[in-house]
Formats: C-alpha cells, sequence, structure tokens
C-alpha cells in the first residue's frame, strides 16, 4: 500500500526517514510554496500524541528564530505536521565542514537560538533536545531553531534528549525548566567556538558522570566568553540564568564589551559565509523552488482528510 500523503501538496523530496516517522521537501500545489512535511509511521497512540503534543506546541510559537507551524494534519492513515521549510543547512553540518566558528559567530548562532528558546519559554515550553541539528543557518546568516519532537510543558520531566547536550537534570530524570535549554544551549555555544563538544566518554555512564559532576576545559574558549560557559553549563540548574531571554542579555554585554558594538555584523557575516559554501546542500535551492507563506493555512489548524 502506498504511503499516506497530506492532500493539496506534491512531495518532492524525502529529507529523512527514521523508525516512527519520514520528514519530506513539498509543494503547495496551488501556491507553489514549499513546506517540510513530518509525517507519522505507524500507528503508535504513543508517537501520536506525541506528534499532537509538538504541533501544539510549535502552534503556540511566534518567533522569526522558530520553523513556524502551518497545519496538524490528522486522519483515519496517518497524521502529519507541514511546517515552513527553512532553506539553510543545519549547524551540525557547518560545523562538520569548518570546524570552530570565530568567536562573533558562535555568539550570533548562540543569540539566535536563545531568542527562538526564549519564544518557547515564554508560552512554557522547554525544548529539551537543543543541539547542532536542530539549529538552521540560512544564506543570509541568520538560524532558525526546529524539532520539537521531546518538548514538553516546563514542570514535567524524564530523560529525554540528545546525551551530548543534556542538561544534570534530564540525566537525572527530574523536571525540565528553561534552564534546562540554557545548559544545552551552551554546550553548542562551546563546541561552536572549540570545534568539539565540552564533553566525551567511550560509554554512556561516563558521559553522564561528565556532565553530572566534570567542569569543562575552557583552555580553548576565548577568556572573555569563560563566565557566560560556566553560568550557562553550571551544574545546578539555579545557578544558571533563569531563561533564555536572560541569557541572551549577559550574552549580549559580554560580546559587546569583548567585540565591539559591531560583533554580531561580524558573526552573521561569517555565518553567511560559512554557509553560503555548502549552499548545493539547501534543500530549497536545488529543487529551485522559492520562498513565501502557503495558501490558506493557519497557525495551528487541524484538518481531518480522508
Amino acid at each position: 500500500m502506498a504511503e499516506w500523503r497530506v492532500e493539496g501538496f506534491v512531495e518532492r523530496r524525502e529529507l529523512g526517514r527514521g523508525a516512527q516517522g519520514r520528514v519530506v521537501l513539498a509543494q503547495h500545489e496551488r501556491a507553489g510554496t514549499p513546506v517540510a512535511i513530518k509525517y507519522l509511521l505507524g500507528a503508535d497512540p504513543g508517537a501520536l500524541a506525541a506528534l499532537r503534543a509538538e504541533a501544539r506546541m510549535l502552534g503556540s510559537l511566534t518567533s522569526p528564530y522558530v520553523a513556524r507551524l502551518y497545519r496538524f494534519v490528522e486522519s483515519e492513515r496517518g497524521a502529519a505536521i507541514v511546517m515552513e521549510a527553512v532553506d539553510g543547512v543545519s549547524l551540525k553540518t557547518v560545523l562538520g565542514e569548518h570546524g570552530a566558528l570565530t568567536p562573533e559567530a558562535a555568539l550570533t548562532v548562540l543569540k539566535g537560538s536563545l531568542l527562538g528558546l526564549a519564544a518557547a519559554h515564554a508560552v512554557g515550553v522547554v525544548h529539551r533536545d537543543y543541539k547542532p541539528a536542530n539549529v538552521v543557518v540560512r544564506a543570509d546568516g541568520l538560524s532558525k531553531l526546529v524539532d520539537f519532537g521531546v518538548a514538553v510543558l516546563a514542570g514535567q520531566g524524564s530523560a529525554s534528549g540528545t546525551p551530548a547536550y543534556m542538561a544534570p537534570e534530564q540525566w537525572r530524570g527530574g523536571r525540565a525548566a528553561p534552564a534546562t535549554d540554557v545548559y544545552a544551549a551552551t554546550c553548542v555555544f562551546y563546541e561552536c567556538v572549540t570545534g568539539r563538544r565540552p564533553f566525551a566518554a567511550a560509554d554512556r555512564a561516563a558521559l553522564m558522570h561528565q556532565h553530572l559532576s566534570a567542569d569543562p576545559d575552557l583552555a580553548d574558549v576565548p577568556a572573555p566568553l569563560h563566565d557566560l560557559v560556566r553560568r550557562g553549563m553550571a551544574k545546578d540548574a539555579a545557578a544558571r540564568p533563569a531563561g533564555a531571554e536572560a541569557f541572551a542579555a549577559e550574552l549580549e554585554a559580554a560580546a559587546t564589551a569583548a567585540y565591539g558594538d559591531g560583533w554580531e555584523h561580524a558573526g552573521v557575516r561569517a555565518l553567511a559565509a560559512a554557509a553560503a559554501a555548502l549552499a548545493a546542500l539547501f534543500p530549497l535551492a536545488a529543487l529551485g523552488l522559492g520562498g513565501g507563506a502557503p495558501g490558506r493555512t493557519g497557525r495551528h489548524r487541524r484538518a481531518h482528510r480522508r
């Protein structure tokens, strides 16, 4: 039997596939607008509930730093999220190609990510899986946060997340809070500015021990940024900035003091250059598609199709 597809869209390319779902690049049949569609494969009730929750959370967010939700579609044949297709490459790809970024570029990535996370925190949502693969860098050097697949409301808890970036409270299965995302964002910032993750270990138990009790090596972090890393990666969540918005303000002050008023402009230029070198990987550019907003799509509208 052919895989179920959301009506009104033409599938152009599969972007990824996992055990429970797949993500495709598609176009709106009438408007021609590109979108990304995340399909749920199978009928696992838990996976369906998680997709519904992701759609609710995305639908509550309005930020230029977060990929927008257009629709949540559900029928007896399946369920899917239709969202903004961001034309760019993942930060993971950028780091894999270029290694460490300039301090200004790393700060620019962190600031954009914090502003996206702040929009989530403002509506009570904790992302819980902030990592380079979930940040897309566009050709203009700006970035967007994607994939709220394991996001939860603040106060909920479990050990979900990506081990390399999980806060101590996640390792313990404790309650998620905005400070949980601050920790992950700081881990990614460390990786951007040094070219390596703050902790590395041969097995999960050793990695957990490092996140719970070890301090990151700051030898390759520029001295003016040491306090940002220490604050953002504090073992005690209460010792970190309370949320992404507060941390963004600290970042702005530290970056301006260290690199001057033009630090962000320099960072955007550096990121744009790094992304441009990977333009052949941009999903929309490769297909000759343009941007825009799909016809007759809502911020969070549920459509039942058969």
